[in-house]
């Protein structure tokens, strides 16, 4: 079995793409044909000995006692509602501005999304707000570490442990990443990530993880990811066709001991793109690595006043870039049942208009860099 990876032909004009992963499947390809090959070879290519594995290594990797391998972040983070018996009725805390499956996944449950601001340099859950956002009906609280950066965990697992409450940490742009030295999906009850194929470990399609210590919760995990079944056949709860495949597993296994030196190459262009545009602060505000955290910069998330005018600039120079997220969730059409209107968390909704993000990958070039700095200030000079 051949697979190619070729990089397809440049274009005539330099152009910079958000994310660009062939070069790093071209460096891999020998390995990953051959782990494919493997499992056509051994025909199990649902769960199996390749997804046992890869939970195995990626278990050591985070040093987590349970690694639990799903269909994705947002099968994950369901998993993790229903592990803990959340449903119908009861409030999880969670942050208004992020990708919408963290959300989704409360409604899934038919729990209710209650949201708390968040901090304007790290984006995440801003835990003097979270503890404002506490009920009688709260059961859980659950951050996102956005953009690869750790949410306040110190924090936040003070304030769930005063008051009970389930931790749960949406980790899917951030695997790797520490804070204190300790790596983010280690410290809540559960964890989940994900393996999209722009994370920061990627697969060739969806993926995801559960993570935990809990024995309890890891047992339940997995009767979930396989319609509750416990044995085979026997449906104790109510769960789903939530199951990492084997050639998803057997690619990450190639990957996986590369992610240290990717995250680090992320980093180190983290560090360029600083160097290059702090003179244009406080035009631009960027990214901040908090004390005591190491950011994995799956994103490089800059702030503007401008950002929509700086954003075409950047697309007429062929320069591509994304904005995360436009609409903060509590302004979503599927939350109007909730009541939220403008204004109720105003710096979620500042950076959902100011927020732009950069091209920020492994294999970034210089002159990309270069290039597209270049293009920024041109677009601030007076």
């Amino acid at each position: 079995m051949t697979v190619s990876f070729a990089k397809a032909p440049s274009a005539a004009r330099r152009a910079i793409p958000f994310f660009d992963g062939s070069a790093q499947a071209a460096a891999l390809a020998t390995e990953i044909q051959a782990a494919v090959a493997r499992v056509v070879r051994a025909q199990r290519f649902i769960l199996g000995e390749e997804v046992a594995a890869f939970e195995a290594e990626i278990a050591r990797y985070l040093g987590v006692r349970h690694a639990i391998g799903v269909s994705s972040c947002t099968d994950a983070l369901t998993i993790a509602l229903l592990a803990r018996g959340i449903g119908p009725g009861d409030e999880v805390i969670t942050t208004p501005y992020t990708f919408f499956a963290t959300t989704g996944a409360i409604l899934r449950v038919g729990a209710i999304p209650i949201f708390a601001d968040i901090e304007p340099l790290s984006f995440n859950l801003d835990p003097s707000c979270v503890q404002r956002a506490i009920s009688a009906k709260t059961r859980a609280i659950l951050p996102v570490h956005l953009f690869g950066q750790s949410a306040n965990m110190q924090e936040l697992a003070k304030i769930a442990r005063a008051h009970s409450l389930a931790l749960i940490e949406d980790a899917a742009q951030a695997l790797g990443a520490t804070e204190n030295g300790v790596r983010v999906g280690t410290v809540g009850d559960s964890a989940c990530f994900s393996f999209f194929p722009t994370k920061n470990l990627g697969a060739f399609g969806d993926g995801g993880l559960f993570t935990t210590n809990d024995d309890s919760l890891a047992t339940a995990a997995r009767s979930l990811r396989n319609h509750g079944f416990s044995p085979k056949h026997h449906s104790r709860r109510l769960g789903g066709n939530f199951r990492l495949d084997a050639l998803q597993a057997a690619i990450l296994r190639v990957k996986l001991p590369h992610l240290e030196r990717w995250n680090a190459l992320r980093r180190g262009h983290a560090e360029a793109y600083r160097r290059a545009l702090a003179e244009l602060e406080p035009q631009l505000t960027l990214p901040r690595e908090n004390e005591g955290r190491t950011h994995v910069y799956n994103q490089y998330v800059l702030r503007s006043a401008e950002r929509d005018a700086l954003r075409s600039h950047l697309f007429e120079r062929g320069i591509a870039t994304e904005i995360y997220y436009p609409i903060p969730i509590h302004l979503q059409d599927v939350c109007a049942q909730l009541g939220h209107h403008v204004g109720d968390f105003p710096i979620a909704e500042a950076c959902a208009r100011e927020c732009l993000a950069l091209p920020i990958f492994p294999e970034l070039e210089a002159w990309m860099i270069c290039g597209l700095t270049e293009a920024i200030h041109d677009f601030f000079k007076p």
